[in-house]
């Protein structure tokens, strides 16, 4: 159901930082139509000599209301900067104080998630009353033990406290699902991940190590690191889409795969790798050596056993311009009780089997020969091999664990069924 906050808003202004700069300016009004949310930019804005389109082509530089593409609620790369599944949660349990599952049920508005989630949002955009005055929604930085009791009540369904309150909001306005919040340590910018209280296994490192390996068989990846609060793992995300100058942030550009794909959340399950390919290579700069990096990607997502490869876990940074593949995130290992699976988005034609086979299927679309595919899985399959006990060790990953995910998330066997003559199978211990 929807909570009767709706009415609060009728629309929002959007404020760009514009490239290499570090204060933002306001781009235009994000207006509610009906039941949709319609996007138009301000006069001074289009006068700017350094006006950039927020994304082209679906917001294109020009006077007026902008028509939203067919099947979408608001322009897509504004939703891309609205809160997911965790952030809405926080919020709903800031202003309704609902408990536990019951926020499943419960939307907010669209434009209460935009204007009342945290500033320091994941891109280069924040949403505002004002057209005039930016006040940034954001708080003093609170410990990590803080945030992580702020996390573990919301989870539980508890109220918080206005101290936690704050604590989390200024992370409202991350995507995903599970418990993250925003942390900066004065020199770098994290996204922190907690461990979830149904968690049946370490989650936590089981991406630690993901992303680690991944950077290990040479993808462009974001630097993770392992930290601890209360006795509990925490994984840190250097963000990438923060850049330092002297004791100011520039903020970079980004749309997810699905805004490229012109779909909305209800239709993601149409977006491919092979789609993903092709807009790589009419609109992305140094697009093959982009493409050979996306097939590893995909097949790094096969080999650890991350599933959840949906289109909004992949992205790209945006100039107004040109786009360019940002590094790899969310690479999370899932759950897996049997051996057959299949990933979040389709790998050749219809097919999202999770296997080798599938891959070297699609590589022509990624402007590669079947010896090169093979020559890219092989690589990684050596390198997870070879690097796996060390990363274990690194995470100091216990060995219940290194059991449970050897063979089974990692390497599962499933992903050589059918594989073509030169693959290297793995049969490691």
């Amino acid at each position: 159901m929807t909570s009767d906050a709706n009415a609060k808003y009728s629309g929002a202004y959007v404020w760009v930082w514009l490239p290499h700069e570090v204060e933002p300016v306001v781009a235009g009004l994000l207006l509610k139509q009906g039941p949709s949310l319609v996007f138009n930019y301000g006069r001074s804005y289009l006068a700017r000599p350094d006006a950039i389109s927020l994304y082209s082509p679906e917001l294109e530089l020009q006077r007026g209301s902008i028509p939203l593409i067919p099947g979408l609620s608001m322009p897509s790369c504004l939703r891309d900067a609205s809160p997911d599944a965790w952030g809405r949660r926080v919020l709903i349990n800031q202003k309704l104080g609902v408990e536990g599952a019951d926020t499943a049920d419960i939307e907010l508005d669209e434009l209460t998630y935009l204007l009342e989630s945290g500033s320091d949002r994941i891109g280069a955009l924040d949403f505002q009353q004002s057209p005039i005055h930016y006040v940034p929604r954001q708080t003093k930085q609170p410990s990590l033990e803080e945030l992580l009791t702020s996390a573990e009540k919301v989870e539980q369904g508890m109220s918080l406290s206005s101290e936690l309150d704050q604590a989390l909001l200024h992370g409202t306005s991350l995507g995903g699902a599970r418990p993250k919040v925003l942390l900066d340590d004065g020199d770098r910018k994290y996204i922190a991940k907690f461990s979830a209280s149904n968690d049946l296994y370490s989650v936590v490192k089981a991406e630690f190590i993901a992303m680690r390996l991944a950077r290990k068989v040479g993808l462009n990846v974001a630097s993770v690191h392992l930290s601890a609060a209360m006795g509990k793992d925490v994984l840190l995300v250097e963000r990438f889409d923060r850049v330092r100058h002297e004791e100011r942030w520039f903020r970079r550009a980004m749309v997810s795969a699905l805004t490229l794909f012109e779909l909305d959340e209800m239709m993601a399950a149409y977006a491919s790798y092979e789609k993903l390919a092709e807009i790589v290579r009419h609109r992305f700069v140094n697009s093959t050596a982009t493409l050979r990096e996306l097939f590893s990607r995909m097949v790094f997502n096969i080999l650890c056993g991350n599933t959840d490869d949906h289109a909004r876990n992949h992205a790209a940074f945006w100039d107004g311009q040109q786009l360019a593949l940002t590094p790899a995130y969310d690479i999370c290992p899932q759950s897996r009780v049997g051996q057959q699976a299949s990933q979040a988005m389709l790998i050749h034609n219809n097919d999202r089997s999770s296997q080798i086979a599938t891959c070297i299927a699609a590589a022509p679309s990624f402007l590669l020969g079947v010896e090169e595919a093979i020559a890219i899985v092989n690589y990684q399959v050596s390198i997870i091999e070879n690097e796996w006990q060390s990363i274990c060790d690194e995470a100091n990953l216990s060995q219940v664990d290194r059991q449970l995910f050897w063979r089974r998330q990692f390497l599962n066997p499933f992903v050589f069924l059918n594989a073509p003559q030169g693959v290297l199978i793995s049969f490691g211990g």
